[in-house]
């Protein structure tokens, strides 16, 4: 961390550690409390599975992407004995078939259930070519369909809630296969903007179906049918559903892929029941990924520890009342997160991480929600370590009061782990008092860290009057981004380290090294809210702002070797131009401490950057640098001088620091040596609040819009050969009658003595007669109006000027007529 210029305390002492004894132990606790207020349980049901890791994730751990589905349209049987008797007529012999759309035909297998609107109206299709059967379609889908169905007629329609009571056949039934139908529901949750109007339920694979079924009390007598194992694959279970035959094709088949496959190709063979399988289509759409595997996920109904959130959701949302959020949008997108939420899956099938230490009745399965037992395992391992829950025998597990009910024999340890957002949402319990003054990540964890520490820590301090979330400031940032826009991945090659940023690549051209403050202030120019992008243009930006903070060092530092003293002069010798500039360092200061105090760093370096190149650089160091340079040390135009340049450097390196700590270290070693103190051991040293002038800056304001025009004038001249250096002219502001005391003039009257300077020329007069001006070889004209004082008209004239030494000289008028 010291290397990448982060302040901290990086000792043992310093830090937490998920994996350090005290913070599982504390971690235990706290779920301990939740189990004692009763918002741990378990339950089976269809949780988000990865196949590829062999575990459940929470939602939070799930990384959408863009999939193609092998989707199908298929056709289930009804029971002919079921069919109303208003449809009997118009159905005759043929064989009515409930035609389904999935974009999962994998989880066929298990289904139970074919729901309808009860308000839809379907028709009774009969397709030319397939004459003995009709199939049942929402009308306003059929349209959508024409390409499926081919040619068809409409026999008749029917209510979705007369459908009601009605049931069908599973895809395969008879010989070994138990004889079972399977019923029609009514659901508002129906949809036809996809499909066929019909939805294929499967409990199993899919949380709104659980819940349908759940709520209807279908699952009291009808148990979830489970055939898919930890690794995605079929298991022989699948015979219980489909026979025999069906299973010795699809057992140890991965149900994503190859069992994908089979099952179609199953449906397209048999014709023993009519026309099974309709069609195939790809499907494009948003699919759950592994985010660690980047690999796609199923839904899979296991035995899994939840949290109740619904008991803490309302504190949890109010408790974010007291919290500042950056930006403040990104209260919203967690309020949203924790409002939708109404259970956490807390368990993980891991051989790694810490244990949920609950001990289990072997032949049902059951849990011991044992307050005894609970503590007396977490004191065994507070003792011993959590890994002594795989390696100790399970008698010392068991509490003494509960020996006699629970005999080692009948008992088991669990095997699951904690979700790893339960590990790092209760690194609040590290803080004094639980609570941070910041917390920052990316985006993705108003899923993850951020809403796991708000409600373990709600879920634990449910007995206080007003609810306290464990951070009082949380800051959100986008993600890292190539040159291109691109997500950073091996695969794309395009991967950026901060260590090659900052000690360079294998290829010095094209990866050199920048350094560590380079790197730092590209990440702090950047509105780190959104993705940002990282490459070589974004780098050589900011290794050029971060050469002209350098340059400008070097120039404050060159002027004051002489180490002139603050006391060395009083403010009443400093010029319009001095004010100017110390009132400019007021609002540097000020700018730079408010968006340090919102976290909008960018907002600082924009700043710095305003005022080291359009005050110091262009403005005051080209104008003061010939009295720096030529006039004597006791001048009191350089002391003044001196004394702003002082001024400067001392109130840009506190503000430099946080973003560029080694250079601003550096310039700290400069001024005090190496033995002096860091710069963050001086702290910040609020400015003088007498710099603020607002009167010299209006005044300052004015005079650098004529000092712009004159500028040009002079650029004119040189351009065409008429003067090789500024300091070749004289310059004349021409006055008309009555405008001696405008703002302007009395302005222009009480600086003439500083024009010169400011002006960078051999010297500048008012003069209120225009006849000199036209009798001149050449003259350059230019009309400047300054808002609130006057029009300014400027013309560069060649005049022959007097003296020992004769010389051709240009001289620049200025008529300044008075504002209509």
């Amino acid at each position: 961390m010291d290397q990448f210029g982060l302040v901290g305390n990086w000792k043992h002492e310093g830090t937490y550690r998920t994996m350090d004894p005290a913070f599982e132990s504390r971690q235990l606790r706290i779920f301990q409390k939740m189990v004692k207020g009763g918002l741990i349980y378990r339950h089976f049901r269809p949780v988000h599975w990865s196949p590829s890791s062999q575990t459940a994730l929470a939602e939070a751990e799930l990384q959408y992407e863009m999939h193609t589905s092998t989707s199908a349209y298929v056709g289930f049987s009804v029971v002919e004995e079921s069919i109303p008797e208003a449809l009997k007529s118009v159905i005759g012999q043929k064989k009515l078939k409930l035609l389904i759309w999935t974009t999962t035909p994998w989880t066929l297998p298990t289904n139970m259930g074919i729901s309808v609107h009860p308000d839809f109206e379907y028709s009774l299709v009969s397709r030319n070519g397939h004459d003995t059967e009709l199939l049942i379609v929402a009308t306003s889908r059929l349209t959508s369909l024409s390409k499926l169905l081919g040619e068809y007629t409409v026999s008749g329609s029917i209510k979705g809630s007369a459908l009601q009571g009605v049931v069908y056949w599973p895809l395969f039934h008879g010989g070994d296969i138990p004889d079972f139908t399977r019923p029609i529901l009514t659901g508002h949750e129906v949809l036809d903007d996809a499909g066929t109007g019909l939805v294929h339920m499967a409990p199993s694979h899919g949380h709104e179906d659980y819940q349908s079924f759940l709520s209807r009390g279908l699952l009291q007598n009808n148990p979830l049918i489970n055939i898919v194992d930890a690794h995605g694959r079929y298991t022989s279970a699948v015979q219980d559903v489909w026979g025999k035959a069906v299973a010795q094709r699809l057992v140890g088949l991965e149900v994503l892929f190859k069992g994908n496959k089979e099952v179609l190709a199953l449906l397209e063979e048999d014709k023993s029941d009519g026309t099974k399988l309709l069609g195939i289509e790809k499907y494009r759409h948003r699919y759950p990924y592994d985010w660690r595997t980047k690999k796609p996920m199923i839904i899979r109904a296991t035995a899994q520890w939840f949290a109740n959130l619904d008991e803490i959701k309302e504190r949890s949302l109010q408790s974010l009342d007291t919290v500042e959020f950056y930006p403040t949008a990104s209260k919203r997108r967690l309020q949203a997160f924790i409002q939708e939420r109404s259970e956490w899956c807390i368990s993980r099938q891991r051989t790694w991480g810490v244990p949920i230490p609950f001990l289990h009745i072997a032949e049902s399965g059951e849990a011991i929600l044992d307050e005894a037992s609970l503590d007396h395992i977490i004191a065994l391992l507070e003792e011993k370590g959590t890994s002594y829950w795989w390696e100790g025998p399970i008698e010392e597990f068991i509490a003494p009061s509960l020996t006699a009910k629970y005999p080692a024999n009948i008992l088991t340890k669990g095997t699951d782990t904690m979700d790893v957002w339960f590990d790092s949402g209760t690194s609040w319990s590290s803080m004094q008092g639980g609570v941070a003054d910041v917390y920052l990540e990316g985006s993705d964890q108003h899923r993850g860290w951020f809403q796991s520490s708000l409600l373990t820590a709600i879920a634990v301090s449910r007995e206080t009057a007003v609810p306290q979330a464990p951070f009082k400031k949380l800051i959100t940032h986008g993600f890292v981004l190539d040159d291109k826009g691109r997500k950073m991945s091996k695969s794309l090659g395009n991967v950026i380290s901060p260590l090659t940023v900052i000690n360079g690549g294998s290829n010095s051209k094209s990866e050199p090294a920048y350094g560590v403050d380079v790197l730092r202030l590209w990440a702090v120019s950047t509105q780190y809210s959104g993705d940002v992008a990282i490459g070589t243009v974004a780098l050589k930006q900011a290794a050029e702002t971060l050469r002209k903070l350098r340059v400008t060092a070097r120039f404050l530092l060159g002027s004051l070797q002489d180490a002139v003293s603050d006391n060395r002069i009083r403010p009443t010798n400093l010029s319009l131009l001095d004010k100017y500039v110390l009132n400019e360092l007021w609002n540097l200061e000020r700018d730079a401490k408010q968006a340090y105090d919102t976290f909008a760093f960018h907002e600082v370096v924009a700043s710095l950057s305003r005022f080291v190149n359009a005050t110091l650089s262009s403005l005051y160091f080209d104008v003061s640098k010939d009295v720096l340079y030529a006039d004597p040390s006791s001048s009191p135009n350089r002391l003044a001088i001196l004394y702003v340049l002082n001024s400067t450097l001392q109130t840009m390196i506190p503000i430099i620091a946080p973003l560029v700590p080694y250079l601003a270290e550096e310039i700290q070693a400069s001024l005090e040596g190496a033995s002096g103190l860091s710069v963050f051991q001086r702290g910040w040293e609020s400015v003088d609040q007498t710099w603020r002038d607002e009167g010299s800056q209006k005044d300052m304001e004015a005079l650098l819009q004529v000092r712009k025009a004159v500028i040009d004038l002079l650029e004119k001249a040189r351009t065409e050969k008429k003067i090789r250096s500024s300091l070749e002219a004289d310059i004349q502001l021409i006055l008309p009658d009555g405008t001696e005391t405008s703002p302007l003039a009395t302005l222009l009257y009480h600086e003439e003595a500083y024009l010169s300077r400011l002006f960078i020329v051999s010297n500048v007069t008012l003069e209120n007669d225009q006849a000199k001006v036209f009798d001149q070889e050449w003259a350059f004209s230019e009309l400047l109006q300054i808002p609130g004082y006057a029009y300014v008209q400027l013309q560069d004239s060649n005049v022959r000027g007097a003296g020992p030494i004769q010389r051709r000289k240009s001289n620049m008028f200025a008529d300044v007529v008075k504002t209509p």
